[in-house]
């Protein structure tokens, strides 16, 4: 069956104007004004007053769930189909963390085809917060060229007492690894670090663009805006051709001790001169907000939530001032470049049919569409996780 959206106001990221998007076997076939199909071969949806969008990506999410640094009760629950149809998230990337034990590779790739199965699609890191990496094949390089969904490493952690304080060669040959099997494989191999607090911030990967012949490519550090030295940090190492992707879920503690919202940091990125193209926002769902004491002791803990990624943009747009056009590349066309997912980020025909439809003025998620398949029509979801 077809599904014709008709008279959208089309944001592909970029300002399209007017027009109807014709969908079918997962695809845009066409996007243009005034398309004809009779009723009885096509579902048809107004949109006469709302804005069409490409389907979101959320690039560092815990899928199968995260957490436990307090404990086996700490352990976090995985991400359901339900909350990422709320917050128009179509494509997720999973990863592991701190806990890559009794969360594995094996686990991780299992979660990601269920959701698959479920409605959206779904792509992997290979690995977790330690080094050497924990994959599943007997190497990065084989992971890459060998699983279709792992599409890089990480989240590999530094600058962070969780980690497993990797020496600079070992980071180093990490990425390298990464770059050799991206090659081989036609994929992005890139690497997605998690950055703490610690005070050597950015320090490994500007040596590995100084010391080494990698490209920053290959890198993408998360939890930027976590304070402000490390954003201040990111701006420079933005502006010298790196990826700085901000973390959306956060905790009034975090914003208490210094974090920067996205929406700010967004802003203030633009205003320094930072291209738009190299910054990103990204949830963390389902990976846990620990709250440390001074010592290091953990005082309490949260979850993150896949819904705290568009209202994050929204805010970019309402309260910051920014086009939307600029604020939805940091979900759509920014991670779908830097991921080397062809068919994601945009809309055009030949595009994966992965869309949201938009109230104007509040920016709510009226319609959500993943592989040409409706799941939420009217602000109300059509579609429920195997278990929920």
């Amino acid at each position: 069956m077809l599904l014709l959206i008709k008279n959208a106001d089309v944001y592909a990221p970029e300002k399209s104007g007017r027009c109807d998007l014709l969908l079918g076997g997962g695809k845009i076939l066409l996007m243009e004004p005034d398309i004809r199909i009779p009723g009885r071969y096509c579902e048809v949806i107004e949109a006469r007053d709302l804005l069409a969008a490409p389907g979101f990506i959320d690039g560092h999410v815990h899928i199968m769930g995260g957490g436990g640094e307090g404990g086996f009760a700490t352990r976090t629950p995985g991400l359901s189909l339900t909350d990422a149809i709320l917050g128009g998230v179509t494509t997720v990337v999973g990863c592991l963390g701190t806990d890559g034990f009794t969360r594995t590779m094996a686990g991780l790739l299992a979660k990601a085809k269920g959701l698959d199965e479920e409605g959206i699609s779904t792509f992997v890191y290979s690995g977790s917060y330690g080094l050497p990496l924990r994959t599943l094949m007997p190497s990065l390089e084989e992971d890459l060229l060998f699983i279709d969904k792992v599409i890089g490493a990480g989240e590999v952690a530094l600058s962070d007492h969780r980690s497993s304080q990797p020496t600079f060669e070992a980071f180093a040959q990490l990425v390298g690894m990464a770059r050799r099997g991206g090659l081989l494989s036609g994929k992005a191999g890139i690497v997605n670090v998690h950055l703490g607090d610690g005070p050597r911030g950015l320090d490994f990967l500007r040596r590995v663009l100084a010391e080494t012949e990698l490209a920053p490519s290959q890198m993408w550090p998360t939890h930027i805006n976590r304070n402000p030295s490390l954003f201040e940090e990111g701006i420079a190492y933005a502006k010298a051709g790196g990826f700085v992707d901000f973390t959306t879920s956060t905790l009034a503690s975090y914003l208490d001790g210094g974090e920067i919202t996205c929406s700010v940091a967004l802003r203030r990125m633009l205003e320094a001169g930072v291209d738009p193209g190299q910054v990103t926002f990204t949830s963390d769902g389902q990976g846990s907000l620990p709250d440390w004491d001074p010592a290091g002791r953990l005082q309490d803990i949260s979850v993150g939530r896949v819904t705290s990624l568009f209202p994050a943009v929204r805010k970019a747009v309402l309260e910051e001032g920014i086009a939307l056009e600029t604020a939805l590349r940091v979900i759509t066309a920014n991670p779908a470049r830097i991921l080397k997912l062809k068919a994601k980020g945009r809309l055009a025909p030949g595009m994966d049919a992965d869309l949201v439809l938009l109230e104007p003025g509040k920016l709510e998620i009226r319609t959500v569409i993943a592989k040409g398949r409706l799941l939420m029509k009217g602000g109300k979801p059509l579609a429920k996780g195997m278990f929920e």
